[in-house]
């Protein structure tokens, strides 16, 4: 296992220089001189001669790279144009409160998707079986910025329960935070709940068909202990990768559920930066949304070895 993981680091060094190229490379095709764009109207020959000095913009593309790439390396993405703020302050400022989002709402898709997907496999052809189904399909066709409307509607302004958008940080005040996040988290999980429940139902009926799951109910094991012991344990490989993507797919910023809830996440941060033309927060929060998709990724291949022993050998 140790042998694998070091492998797995090595591998993640590549990686990560050919995603940083594939950022930068792409940056570049963005129509628009962003040194005009930031000279204002008037676009004074002087500003915008200067501004392509400050940026670069006057060198080479593999230049250009380079010092890109000299600056992450230590720590430095860059500043924002717009804000004259420094890019992994702006990072480290909405980064929590994206990772929270995430969390809470893989919470829900995790609390909600594996037990509808184990009844709706136990009880194959039953109405449980239908009711798990037409869940999945509710939640797959259901349009988030749709749902969170909704239920603000209800919540919001019909009941007054829940604050319709806004963000108060854990710190100050914890129940003003989860009350502001659980419609968005809520949002968000009921989506992802409903690939899981597929996922899991479909793992489960493989699983339960198998000759070590017929032995163990020839052994006389309760029915609760063949399913969660044996059969679910098996069959959460593709569960977890499952679930490690779309973690990644939370913590690169849920655009629209952000901007209906006014949560200020990454999805907010990177769609302003985008019509701004703020090059260097846009290259600063997709790196910083690739590493998490790989570090989830070799989470991942850990958790493999923790739920299936057969891995370890």
């Amino acid at each position: 296992m140790f042998d694998y993981l070091l492998r797995r680091v090595a591998s993640i060094v590549p990686t990560l220089l050919f995603v940083s190229m594939l950022i930068f490379g792409l940056q570049q095709l963005l129509p628009g001189d962003p040194a005009k764009i930031l000279a204002g109207e008037e676009q004074d020959p002087s500003v915008v001669a200067y501004l392509h000095k400050k940026l670069h913009l006057d060198e080479p593309l593999p230049v250009r790279y380079a010092y890109w790439v000299g600056g992450v390396l230590r720590g430095d993405l860059g500043e924002s144009v717009r804000s004259q703020q420094p890019v992994l302050d702006l990072v480290l400022e909405k980064l929590p409160v994206t990772v929270e989002l995430a969390l809470l709402a893989m919470g829900f898709a995790l609390v909600i998707g594996i037990p509808a997907g184990i009844v709706s496999a136990v009880g194959r052809g039953t109405a449980w079986d239908a009711a798990a189904n037409l869940f999945a399909l509710w939640g797959i066709s259901t349009p988030n910025f749709w749902l969170g409307i909704l239920m603000i509607m209800l919540f919001s302004v019909q009941l007054g329960w829940l604050p319709a958008s806004g963000y108060v940080s854990p710190l100050e005040d914890l129940r003003a935070n989860l009350a502001a996040m659980v419609m968005p988290a809520f949002v968000l999980g009921n989506a992802i709940a409903a690939v899981l429940m597929r996922h899991t139902r479909s793992a489960m009926l493989q699983v339960l068909s198998s000759d070590y799951v017929r032995t163990a109910r020839a052994k006389g094991l309760s029915e609760p202990v063949v399913v969660l012991r044996h059969a679910l344990r098996n069959a959460l490989t593709p569960i977890i990768t499952l679930g490690a993507l779309e973690l990644g797919t939370l913590l690169s910023g849920a655009v629209l559920t952000e901007q209906v809830f006014t949560i200020p996440g990454f999805g907010k941060l990177i769609i302003d930066s985008v019509f701004n033309r703020d090059y260097a927060v846009v290259q600063g929060v997709v790196l910083v949304t690739a590493s998490a998709y790989i570090a989830l990724s070799l989470l991942a291949d850990l958790a493999y070895f923790a739920v299936n022993p057969r891995l370890r050998a």
